[in-house]
């Protein structure tokens, strides 16, 4: 139940008066939202129809378009809607929505990663039984663990965040962010922050523990074994550090943003900030893994290929 007594609607006081740009930042957004649903899309489909890449390598990075898909369908169409209103508002439900699909990305996102590097460690640190360990039964109950996890944890944290007594309803924000919302509580809040902290130590840092340890097991491997050894373990490991790295940037654009005052900070940076997590992780995830890896890149190839030659023949 959302006790915020006689609200209705939240305000998001981020956006500011663009008047005739307004339409420029709408066919800007629109356009990498297409941008992302297309990339995204392709993957999936490359991945699900081709049974030789029904493997771990694979399958992992295919949770993470799938997850790009669900965070940006999440704040997208919200955000074109409030760039051409006027009031900026949003009603309460869906406010809650959106912050609940948005942190479950971010959990879901962090996670996936935390399973790739796993998976990059037991392929590079003990080749000879990863078929064994890496199972597609065993992945696919990796896959579900961490989504099944996410909602949960969120579901727990909205559920604290919807009990709170709210003496405003303006989000200093372009988009619902809890961090906001619980700001606006003149009720208690030291359970939510408690619940918070835990969240925040259990989403990143059990992640990046994880993802350190085995990434020190691999270059002690790549250290003492041969140059074929450092090859594969470069050409592997790229696509998921180029991604960890992008995401660990957005965390904390994110993080500094909502924990610092904003009063020097230009509109522009502020804004910038604030998409870094939800739009460059989307943007940067197709292209990475599907120039990086050889076997999508050359699935995505023949299909545009057998296309083209489809055209031709007609």
């Amino acid at each position: 139940m959302i006790n915020v007594t006689q609200f209705s609607h939240f305000r998001l006081g981020g956006f500011s008066e663009t008047r005739i740009l307004k339409y420029i930042y709408f066919l800007v957004a629109i356009l990498i939202y297409m941008l992302i649903l297309c990339a995204n899309l392709l993957l999936i489909a490359v991945i699900c129809r081709n049974r030789s890449l029904h493997e771990p390598m694979y399958m992992f990075p295919c949770s993470l378009f799938v997850n790009e898909l669900f965070g940006s369908t999440a704040f997208f169409p919200l955000l074109l809607d409030q760039i051409l209103s006027d009031t900026h508002t949003v009603s309460v439900p869906l406010c809650f929505l959106q912050v609940y699909c948005i942190y479950s990305y971010v959990f879901v996102e962090f996670f996936n990663l935390t399973v790739i590097s796993y998976d990059r460690y037991v392929a590079i640190c003990y080749p000879l039984q990863y078929n064994s360990v890496m199972t597609v039964k065993r992945v696919s109950v990796h896959i579900a663990a961490v989504w099944i996890t996410a909602f949960l944890s969120m579901s727990c944290i909205l559920s604290l965040t919807s009990a709170l007594q709210l003496c405003g309803n303006v989000i200093d924000s372009i988009y619902c962010n809890n961090f906001y919302i619980v700001k606006l509580a003149c009720s208690d809040t030291r359970v939510n922050n408690i619940i918070g902290l835990v969240y925040a130590l259990i989403s990143i840092l059990v992640p990046l523990t994880l993802i350190f340890y085995t990434y020190m097991r691999i270059l002690r491997v790549c250290f003492s074994g041969s140059k074929q050894t450092r090859q594969k373990a470069v050409s592997t490991c790229t696509p998921h550090l180029v991604s960890l790295f992008n995401f660990s940037f957005g965390i904390c654009f994110e993080g500094i943003q909502n924990r610092f005052e904003k009063g020097h900070v230009p509109p522009m940076v502020t804004v910038f900030m604030s998409l870094y997590l939800i739009i460059c992780q989307p943007v940067l995830n197709p292209v990475i893994y599907g120039l990086k890896m050889s076997k999508i890149s050359v699935k995505c190839k023949s299909l545009f290929c057998s296309k083209v030659t489809l055209i031709q023949l007609r």
